[in-house]
């Protein structure tokens, strides 16, 4: 436990963190927008047609969300300032603990308000479409690309969001093939976007018997989801649509059936597919879903490449082409290769806590920018 006098060293700094922060943020102006639209949605005739309220309805989620994070931090920064003056007439280990906590507790949101606040551009609000493929390797790569797949899901639930399955395609003998995931929360593309490259794992391999070491690769590609709020020309003239039977290990039909389907956009050389669902119709509109936004997303990176050149640019599953290191032998180490950013604990990285790796990425990009 630190002494009072590294607490009050420490609250200090946040302070003028906060301080410099809060001059940038605008509570006042979110809530009178939020008022607009409530007195919007409340409006007669406001829900005759429902489907076109999709963009408001997002942004009022969004701006509930953040005038609940700017209020949290507001009442951190007000309470660690109270037990900062109770600890100055009573020092005993009780209101120390209880001052550290609230010193972790102020830290932890101004990096989270940190962090929204570089997510400043117009996709970056938009749910995120993440997709994982193993590289060259068989079997080690797949149970790779499983890992990460968890590493994902892990991270997603703990951020209080949606992750749900659009395509999955399993493993000759343990570990995935491919998997497209929709994961759905406020700023999720724009958290997830530095995610995109290769990942690569060393590791003593657990389907090896002569117990040697492995190193192994999985591609992660995170686009945004267009949704219903973007437009984007598809021409039915432009698709080609072809049906096949699923694969994997089926139940109720799904392998039996030609249900699943993939579709190409003859323009541009784009495909999307899908098998998850038991019926044709089903995975067609989650494939459509999938293939609007990779359309979108490359229209984005056309006009993103000239700033972001290395960052729209997709690397080679191989050797010298990834963005992670996760080294699980000789030591224990995750290394993101563009920011530096190192941490020991592997199996807190691999559960899902890599909220230190994209807060980084952010900052990283802010600065190239």
């Amino acid at each position: 436990m630190l002494h009072l006098a590294d607490l009050r060293t420490q609250s200090q700094a946040l302070f003028e963190q906060f301080s410099t922060l809060w001059r940038r943020l605008d509570l006042e102006a979110a809530k009178n927008r939020l008022d607009e639209i409530e007195k919007q949605l409340s409006s007669p005739g406001a829900w005759d047609k429902p489907e076109k309220l999709t963009p408001v309805l997002q942004e009022k989620s969004g701006l509930e969300a953040e005038i609940s994070r700017l209020e949290a931090l507001k009442q951190a920064k007000e309470d660690l300032e109270e037990w900062l003056l109770l600890a100055e007439d009573d020092q005993s280990a009780e209101i120390l603990e209880t001052l550290e906590a609230q010193t972790q507790l102020l830290e932890e949101l101004l990096q989270i308000t940190e962090m929204n606040m570089l997510l400043s551009a117009p996709e970056d609000s938009k749910d995120a479409i993440l997709e994982i493929h193993p590289g060259a390797g068989g079997t080690e790569a797949q149970d790779w690309a499983q890992m990460l797949l968890r590493m994902y899901v892990r991270w997603a639930d703990a951020q209080g969001f949606k992750a749900e399955y659009l395509d999955f395609l399993d493993g000759d003998e343990a570990g995935i093939k491919s998997v497209t995931l929709r994961i759905r929360g406020t700023n999720t593309y724009g958290l997830l976007k530095g995610e995109r490259g290769i990942h690569r794992l060393i590791r003593i391999s657990p389907f090896d018997s002569s117990g040697r070491r492995h190193t192994s690769f999985a591609s992660v590609d995170v686009i945004p989801d267009a949704g219903d709020d973007i437009v984007v020309d598809v021409k039915e003239a432009d698709l080609r649509i072809d049906f096949f039977r699923s694969s994997g290990p089926g139940g109720q039909s799904v392998n039996t059936t030609s249900s699943a389907v993939r579709i190409t956009h003859i323009p541009t050389g784009t495909v999307a597919q899908c098998q998850n669902e038991k019926s044709q119709h089903a995975n067609r509109d989650s494939a459509m879903q999938i293939l609007k936004a990779r359309l979108y997303d490359l229209e984005l990176r056309k006009r993103q490449d000239e700033r972001q050149a290395e960052y729209a640019n997709k690397m080679d599953i191989s050797f010298g082409s990834q963005i992670r290191t996760y080294t699980l032998q000789p030591y224990r180490l995750v290394k993101d290769h563009r920011t530096n950013s190192e941490m020991g604990d592997v199996e807190a990285v691999l559960n899902g806590k890599i909220d230190v790796f994209l807060r980084d990425f952010l900052l990283y990009l802010h600065a190239e920018n």
